[in-house]
């Protein structure tokens, strides 16, 4: 069974959406016919969606971006990340600068487009992670910006409702162009997920299509994750570790 969706006369704004699962929600929605913003701190190498240069913990470059969409139906709030970055021996700026960009954005981003959102009945989707719903070793600000991402999008939706619906999409293990730098070179599909594979962006997208699509749904979290992480004890006591 194939679903598709018709976003023809919409317009839909992507924050990072210039490379990695960003770029792939976007180029999901132009080809469901929508007009698609990006945004990102620098240009993409080829310019197939309209872009705009924002920093989006930079209140002042939020307003300047949402300005200057004239309509605006579904915002997703992508635009995140974090090196590794173990909290002891690490700079506190690091950690709330990391903090800023997974938690301080979407929030800003999403104040701002609220009067469009609400003028069309519009949406919000997070892209949330896995870590801000387990431990995150390493990334421990990430992790807790996440889990106040997955919390804000609660509050969002039911502070706005019925007016604009606010949704979280956590995403698990993920294949992008990081992917090799980010697991250290490893193989982890057979090993560490239940599904066999990593989530591709085209999975994230997919979720991403449903939740803008006028409906019912608001204050939900839509675990694209291949069910889960193994657990390491698993491992273990298997002997199959590496």
């Amino acid at each position: 069974m194939t679903v598709t969706y018709d976003y023809t006369g919409r317009s839909v704004l992507v924050t990072g959406g210039t490379r990695g699962i960003g770029a792939g929600i976007a180029r999901a929605f132009h080809e469901a016919g929508a007009e698609v913003t990006v945004c990102a701190r620098t240009p993409p190498t080829a310019g197939e969606f309209r872009f705009v240069q924002a920093d989006v913990r930079d209140p002042g470059d939020v307003e300047r971006l949402i300005a200057g969409l004239g309509r605006l139906d579904v915002v997703v709030n992508n635009a995140g990340g974090s090196p590794p970055a173990p909290l002891a021996g690490t700079s506190p700026r690091l950690h709330a600068r990391v903090i800023e960009l997974n938690l301080t954005a979407p929030l800003l981003v999403s104040q701002a487009a609220h009067p469009l959102l609400a003028a069309t009945g519009g949406a919000i989707v997070m892209i949330g992670s896995s870590s801000g719903a387990r431990p995150s070793p390493g990334t421990a600000a990430y992790g807790a910006a996440k889990a106040g991402l997955h919390h804000l999008a609660r509050c969002l939706a039911a502070e706005w409702a019925p007016d604009v619906r606010v949704n979280t999409v956590v995403v698990g293990l993920a294949a992008t162009e990081d992917t090799t730098a980010h697991y250290g070179g490893k193989d982890l599909d057979g090993k560490a997920i239940p599904a066999g594979r990593m989530a591709t962006p085209a999975d994230v997208a997919a979720a991403c299509l449903w939740l803008a699509a006028p409906g019912y749904v608001t204050g939900a979290e839509v675990r694209v994750d291949g069910g889960g992480e193994v657990p390491a004890w698993r491992h273990l006591v298997t002997g199959d570790i590496s």
